[in-house]
């Protein structure tokens, strides 16, 4: 049964690559790889089969990957957990060839929860996996007790609105005032400043308070990216220079970081596909700023940064992507025929660039001169040696022919084309051969 159909728990969003979105602070504790969810008392109530179970700091997310559909048990519902028991099989033709550590024996947590409106209800984690469910319970007992939901910074509500229960402490009530005229903004502004000043220099004391302040860094830097955003679409008459400002900082802040990147301590034996799932969905927006394809260790080098401490080898990377061809994302990995690799969009299409480069090969200095890799870069927008390979794989497909000099490659429209098959001593009026001889004609 997929999770769409246990509408009693709230859904959870799922990315393009089919992981579950999670919200700001919010971040992965732990992965089971086959899990169901199964109402003790309540017949009425649907269950889960056969879902990919992550423990977050906020919720149990229960996610149905065929369908790509997830449903998500808030932690604040759980008023009891009991420890995992183990449950045997009662076929005993079955036990009598079944190992201790088989499929015939499964784990079930218990869990007490309290469901709108004001009725409870007792439901368990069946774990039909080969998995340490000891570990799990014990992390989900740890992200109960934290109550991370409570400590997650709230938005400023409208005017009016109420704060909610036990979300604001007393001493931030004024940050969540309504806010008033141009003062108001100001006030607003200048509190919201002094905190991430007190955040930077908590931050930069020593490198454990760094690491304790990374996440808040990630949080701070994703809020910061957002008011660019909105100032950029509310401002439509700033200056360029203020513009290409707020651009480059824009540019900076996506890069900074991935506030829950995926680790083997918390995926287990789900790393590399946990992993190779985060990956496609980090590389959408530095593919479609790059022009759909990017280097492979280009790739690397943003892909670690965004991780901050929690860095990965080339060979997991590697190994990420390759497992892209088993599942449904928008990106692929790609190797041109000099051996370098790429990550690129599925929707990339080499026509279109060889249509680019072509444009350029035909304009009257590079009729003369040629196009070195330098300038195709420069059109394409892309890196030299990225365009290097378009301009070799334009090569291979016959439109243009290389010339290799002490000064490197030069490439130029292939005139080959052009040639009249039936005719090869006469020329065409109108055609690339033409407007070459003119060209050659002009410079001398």
């Amino acid at each position: 049964m997929s999770a769409a159909a246990a509408d009693w728990l709230p859904s959870a969003s799922v990315t393009a690559s089919g992981r579950p979105v999670l919200s700001a602070g919010e971040v992965e504790r732990n992965l089971l790889p086959l899990a169901d969810l199964e109402p003790e008392e309540n017949p009425r109530l649907a269950p889960l089969r056969g879902c990919l179970l992550a423990l977050t700091s906020h919720r149990l997310i229960f996610l149905h990957e065929p369908s790509r559909s997830a449903r998500g048990l808030p932690l604040a519902a759980v008023v009891h957990a009991y420890p995992p028991h183990r449950r045997h099989s009662h076929n005993p033709l079955r036990s009598i060839f079944s190992s201790s550590s088989s499929s015939s024996q499964h784990h079930r947590i218990r869990l007490q929860i309290s469901m709108p409106p004001a009725r409870s209800e007792v439901v368990a984690i069946v774990v039909t996996c080969k998995a340490d469910v000891d570990v799990f319970f014990g992390r989900l007992l740890e992200a109960i007790r934290a109550r991370a939901w409570e400590m997650t910074p709230a938005a400023a509500p409208a005017s009016g609105a109420p704060v909610a229960e036990g979300a604001a402490p007393a001493e931030d009530t004024a940050i969540r005032m309504p806010v008033v005229g141009v003062s108001g903004i100001l006030r607003m502004e200048q509190e919201s400043w002094e905190s991430a000043g007190q955040n930077l220099q908590d931050a930069f004391q020593d490198l454990n308070a760094l690491m304790s302040k990374a996440k808040e860094m990630m949080q701070l830097a994703e809020k910061m990216r957002l008011k660019l955003l909105t100032n950029s679409s509310t401002e439509p008459n700033s200056n360029d220079e203020e513009m290409g400002s707020k651009q480059d900082m824009q540019d900076l802040l996506l890069s900074v970081g991935i506030v829950s990147p995926v680790t083997k301590e918390t995926a287990g034996a789900l790393y590399h596909q946990q992993l190779s799932l985060q990956l496609a969905d980090f590389v959408r927006i530095p593919l479609d700023k790059a022009g759909g394809m990017m280097a492979l260790v280009d790739v690397y080098c943003l892909f670690n940064r965004a991780r901050g401490t929690e860095l990965i080898s080339p060979e997991d990377l590697l190994q990420a992507c390759s497992l892209w061809e088993k599942v449904d994302v928008p990106v692929m990995l790609r190797k041109f025929d000099s051996g370098v690799k790429v990550i690129q969009t599925k929707t990339h299409s080499d026509e279109e660039v060889f249509a680019r480069i072509l444009s350029l090969a035909q304009k009257p200095d590079a009729l003369q001169k040629g196009i070195s890799p330098s300038d195709a870069a420069f059109t394409l927008g892309i890196a030299p040696a990225l365009a290097k390979e378009h301009l070799l794989n334009a090569e291979n497909k016959g439109l243009l022919c290389r010339d290799v000099s002490p000064d490197g490659f030069r490439f130029f429209i292939n005139l080959f084309n052009d040639i009249d098959d039936q005719n090869i001593y006469t020329q065409k009026p109108n055609g690339l051969y033409h407007a070459w001889i003119s060209v050659a004609v002009a410079s001398q």
